[in-house]
């Protein structure tokens, strides 16, 4: 830990974009964090994000800095920890960058675009002994906790079947980083991420751990630019449990999640990623209807646990695992690999041994 001031956090960001401004907004309103140093290539656009951030209250608390220089960044001894929020193909460099510098790094998902740079930087993680996690926000919002009650209560019984959705209609762009490949667009990275970690902590939550899939179906359709536009696809586990989900840019879908069992369902209602609302339907009972609100915009949860994890010299989240991370990593591989997507930045890709030089790793 550097700072030292009344006990406070404070973040350094890299990549001042939309998805920061909520990051931005939980650190601004948790007691004990604040935003120290914005980084952003273009320098009015990192001084007009900090600018959003100045603290008008009487906390004490110091107005976020602003550079464009990544050096300055890295240096800085006052920040205890980096938050990664540029597109999903320049995430591997900037973790790399944090890593090397011995700052912990909480980075937006997908922690990088595909399996092999994954265990790259996981492997450089452990070598450094720094911390690195996946920013996947869903699994610390308070629904959740009920529903892991539900589940590890055995209250639906086996499960048998996971149903999901997450999709909502986007303009085509072929520069927006949705559809850009070499942004590494795709629904998969940027939506079924979702349903597959959530897949994945369902299954820890019944079973206890989360069995490896016997078998991956995907289908889809594909953009003008070569990304996934939409996909539906369907994991096989064993004992018969099967994890159905659908992602897209280009149609509606309820983007709930439902947990089928021998004995009821346990759904969450409207979001997968941002649900509020749980519902528990057993044979012959009336349903049961919980609400548990997030307490900001949903991001506290996993700042707060980077930062007890940072605090306490962990280099994972034992709530989203280095393990978890590359397991879904390599289901999203196979996805695009069914689909035959592929990014450029992916072309010749080939092992090398981890290694603590930054220029070692592979195009991000």
């Amino acid at each position: 830990m550097n700072s030292t001031l009344n006990n406070t956090f404070t973040w350094g960001l890299i990549g001042p974009g939309k998805i920061a401004s909520q990051f931005a907004d939980a650190v601004h309103r948790l007691p004990g964090s604040q935003l120290g140093l914005v980084y952003g290539r273009d320098l009015a656009k990192a001084e007009a994000f900090a600018a959003q951030w100045t603290r008008d209250d009487e906390s004490g608390k110091s107005a976020p800095r602003f550079t464009a220089d990544l050096q300055a960044l890295l240096d800085d001894a006052t920040i205890d920890a980096i938050y990664i929020a540029t597109p999903h193909s320049q995430h591997g460099e900037a973790i790399a960058a944090c890593l090397a510098a011995n700052k912990p790094v909480l980075c937006e998902k997908p922690l990088v675009p595909h399996l092999a740079l994954g265990q790259r930087v996981v492997a450089l993680a452990r070598e450094r002994n720094v911390f690195l996690m996946e920013a996947v926000w869903t699994r610390f919002l308070p629904i959740y906790r009920v529903v892991q009650d539900w589940l590890k209560g055995g209250v639906i019984g086996r499960v048998t079947h996971i149903q999901s959705a997450f999709c909502f209609t986007a303009p085509y762009d072929p520069n927006s980083r949705l559809y850009n490949p070499a942004l590494a667009g795709g629904s998969v990275l940027d939506l079924g991420i979702y349903n597959l970690t959530m897949t994945r902590w369902v299954l820890q939550q019944a079973l206890g751990e989360c069995p490896e899939p016997l078998s991956i179906q995907a289908s889809g359709v594909i953009a003008p630019t070569g990304v996934d536009q939409r996909v539906a696809a369907t994991l096989n586990f064993p004992g018969g449990i099967a994890s159905q989900f659908t992602c897209g840019f280009d149609s509606c879908a309820d983007n709930g999640l439902r947990i089928f069992g021998e004995r009821g369902v346990i759904s969450v209602e409207k979001s997968v990623s941002a649900g509020t609302e749980a519902t528990l339907l057993l044979k012959g009972e009336e349903v049961q209807r919980v609400t548990r609100p997030q307490r900001f915009n949903g991001f506290e949860g996993e700042i707060e646990e980077a930062q007890t994890c940072i605090r306490a010299g962990l280099i994972e989240s034992p709530a989203i695992s280095h393990a978890d991370t590359l397991a879904t990593l390599g289901w999203m591989d196979e996805i695009r690999r069914q689909l035959g997507v592929r990014y450029p930045f992916e072309q010749g890709q080939r092992e090398v041994p981890c290694s603590s030089d930054v220029n070692s790793l592979p195009p991000a």
